[in-house]
């Protein structure tokens, strides 16, 4: 089993606040992943040593400079109840469908789709603490930060 249900989900209050609320149909695609599935996941595409983004190191292609292109900030836009910038948008060239995986550490992992992700983005960042979006068979990646900004840029393999 690759998924726990959302109402086992430790954190499921992000996606569940009456303040940002998210459709039940829209729920159902919110799928965090089994500790040990996203440690599988987390291991294969962010890091091999690290269990969370304060502890990667050089070796970890987050740390890279070279992967990040851009600089944005999102914060703006959740004070103003705007949608995500079209500058970050723009990036991520991907159909609604697409898988996505969005990182918080080595055993929290949420799966879901983009679509879902930029309609309901706000509950995704109610943890912010550099949490890595991920696209299923893609390069493109972002990384979100406390600061309210964050780093868009091309995964290494």
């Amino acid at each position: 089993m690759n998924y726990i249900p959302l109402s086992d989900y430790k954190r499921k209050w992000i996606f569940t606040h009456q303040s940002l609320p998210i459709t039940e149909s829209d729920l159902a695609d919110i799928k965090p992943m089994t500790e040990a599935r996203a440690g599988q996941l987390w291991q294969e595409f962010v890091s091999k040593d690290s269990p969370t983004p304060d502890h990667f190191g050089k070796q970890d292609w987050p740390t890279h400079q070279s992967v990040w292109k851009n600089r944005l900030v999102w914060q703006s836009a959740w004070d103003n109840d705007e949608d995500l910038p079209d500058e970050f948008l723009a990036h991520f060239p991907w159909e609604d469908n697409i898988a996505i995986y969005f990182c918080y550490d080595k055993h929290n992992v949420v799966e879901s789709r983009w679509g879902i992700f930029k309609k309901y983005w706000k509950n995704f960042l109610f943890y912010d603490d550099k949490p890595i979006l991920l696209g299923r068979r893609r390069k493109e990646v972002a990384m979100f930060e406390q600061s309210g900004e964050v780093v868009i840029g091309t995964r290494q393999s």
